[in-house]
């Protein structure tokens, strides 16, 4: 039953006949002059208590810099949250007005925004509808009006878990990248994360494919089932405090580039309802928010520009906005970013960061609801479980947790630290039916290297060195690990409380340069890249383990990506 438009409103004017049906008349008729505006008023989704609308207008009259609708509801209908438009609501007078990217509106042309409300009883079309002061004609057609069923990924069926039943998004610049490798066509079909690292990604920099081109991509690739498509937001001000490889273009205090320039564009090409039918998943700032709990203060891992960032909260305020935004979006999904073991796991960090999510979770309009689950190990290298020794062995009179390795950390491996942290995160407010997803694009640790057994019992040191798969010299190490090698292959369901092992770091794309490069990303130079690096309080003063030669962060890397497929555990056949 849905109402397509054609050219023809461009050539013919709607008006209402004496029913108040509209119909469709010759602009050039004798005494009837072409209606100012229109407007297509569509009920998407509706459930017991809620629905979601799309309103497009299209401007019959001369071409407007601003924009400002407004109608009334007979009923009791209440606007919770909107899209493409700031919408507002007194008694029963909305207005919805335009945003800056949506602000201009030629002679005939179009523009379309969304919302989400609540209602009891009757949820009739609004009778009236005007723009900018002057009536403009209804078009209530379309699907979803209240007898039809909810559209698939409303909020009302927004499933628990996106991943079971679906495909996952086969990049094709990445994949294109990993086929040229000798070898690399045993994983090019394997789906990874689309980074939008800076503003020029959301339409495509450098020759690369922009926002939209992944998403039409993701269609083409979805068919007639299910698919996911995965977006790693990472733009915030200030961003990476403490790891100037991946510092960012915006300054510390460019909160509203972010939001306008950044997290706005990027919400109104996901709310196209042209994308309706994917499952979006968005990763949402890795490395932000535990900065301000592990490297601020009179620590001795505190860097300056943490303390800056924790400060003025543009961390908090930028993760609140962006969940708030992209959560209005009914077919989006948003996973926090929650670090890993090797940075969480002590007692001193584990509770703050719970606590620390929480507050962005509800700061800048944002709640808990906008949550869906979270992420661990984005972009790390901690194995995914330790099968040699457990958190309780004793060796030599000293626990585990005594040894080096460890240094008294509460958790060995990611799946035991992310299903102990989702509880966490439970206990500090948010919803109990949240989801962990791990990144196990770079933590197999196979090879000739990977131990079978645990390490001789001469000392504690000697039997978590000799059995952990994890062969970096501290967990605090990150940038383009050596020895490293692929992880378990994206999957549904894995284990309890984990809603998919996912590769949301593309392997073979790089952490950082080996030394100072220039470029045009923003991106700096930190000496953790740095193969001679003979480290800091933030890895316990080790050598950086990282690989020479490397280039600037997001670049391809086909040296590590040679041996991240040689290292790969499961192996590669």
């Amino acid at each position: 039953m849905s109402r397509t438009r054609t050219a023809l409103l461009a050539a013919m004017a709607l008006v209402a006949g004496a029913t108040g049906t509209a119909f469709a008349v010759d602009p050039g008729a004798a005494g009837v002059a072409a209606v100012p505006c229109t407007v297509d008023y569509k009920i998407q989704n509706q459930w017991s208590t809620g629905f979601t609308a799309a309103v497009t207008i299209t401007n019959n009259s001369a071409a407007k810099s601003s924009w400002s609708l407004k109608w009334s509801y007979a009923g009791n209908q209440k606007v919770t949250s909107g899209w493409n438009a700031k919408v507002s609501q007194s008694g029963a007078a909305v207005t919805a007005a335009n945003e800056t990217y949506n602000a201009q509106l030629a002679t005939g042309g179009s523009v379309s925004f969304g919302f989400q409300g609540s209602y009891s009883g009757s949820n009739a079309v609004p009778a009236t509808f005007t723009l900018d002061g002057v009536t403009c004609n209804v078009d209530d057609g379309g699907p979803g009006g209240p007898t039809d069923p909810p559209d698939p990924g409303g909020p009302s069926n927004r499933v628990d878990n996106p991943y079971s039943g679906a495909k996952v998004y086969v990049n094709p610049e990445w994949s294109a990248n990993a086929a040229a490798e000798p070898g690399g066509s045993r994983v090019a079909n394997q789906p990874t994360g689309v980074w939008l690292d800076r503003i020029a990604a959301i339409n495509g920099a450098g020759g690369k494919m922009g926002l939209r081109a992944h998403l039409d991509e993701a269609l083409r690739q979805k068919g007639s089932g299910e698919l996911v498509v995965q977006f790693v937001i990472y733009n915030l001000p200030g961003r990476d405090c403490s790891a100037l490889a991946s510092n960012g273009e915006l300054k510390a205090d460019e909160i509203g580039r972010y939001k306008t320039d950044y997290i706005d564009p990027i919400k109104a090409i996901l709310a196209d309802p042209k994308y309706a039918s994917l499952r979006i998943v968005t990763t949402v700032e890795i490395d932000s928010l535990p900065n301000l709990v592990t490297n601020t203060g009179s620590r001795p891992t505190a860097v300056p520009q943490c303390d800056v960032m924790k400060a003025n909260g543009n961390y908090v305020k930028g993760v609140g906005y962006a969940l708030n935004k992209l959560g209005d979006v009914p077919n989006v999904y948003n996973y926090v970013d929650a670090g890993h073991h090797g940075w969480i796991g002590w007692d001193d960090n584990f509770g703050p960061t719970a606590a620390i999510m929480k507050e962005a979770a509800t700061a800048e309009g944002a709640t808990v609801n906008d949550v869906h689950g979270f992420i661990t190990n984005t972009a790390n290298y901690s194995a995914l479980k330790e099968n040699n020794f457990t958190i309780n062995d004793t060796v030599a009179g000293k626990s585990v947790r005594e040894s080096k390795w460890v240094d008294w950390n509460r958790y060995l491996d990611e799946l035991s630290y992310a299903q102990a942290f989702r509880n966490q995160l439970v206990s500090a407010g948010f919803n109990s039916n949240i989801g962990m997803l791990i990144d196990t694009s770079r933590n197999g640790w196979g090879g000739a290297a990977r131990p079978t057994g645990p390490g001789a019992t001469t000392s504690v040191d000697t039997y978590v060195d000799g059995g952990r798969y994890d062969r970096r010299f501290n967990a605090g190490n990150w940038c383009n690990q050596s020895g490293a090698g692929l992880g378990e292959r994206p999957q549904a369901s894995p284990a309890t409380g984990i809603d998919a092992y996912v590769w949301m770091k593309p392997p073979g794309e790089s952490d950082g340069s080996s030394k100072a490069i220039p470029n045009d990303e923003g991106k700096g130079f930190d000496r953790m890249c740095d193969p001679t690096y003979t480290g800091n309080p933030r890895n316990n003063n080790n050598m950086s383990g990282a690989l020479p030669d490397a280039p600037v962060s997001g670049h391809w890397f086909s040296a590590q990506f040679r041996q991240l497929m040689q290292n790969a555990y499961p192996p590669l056949s």
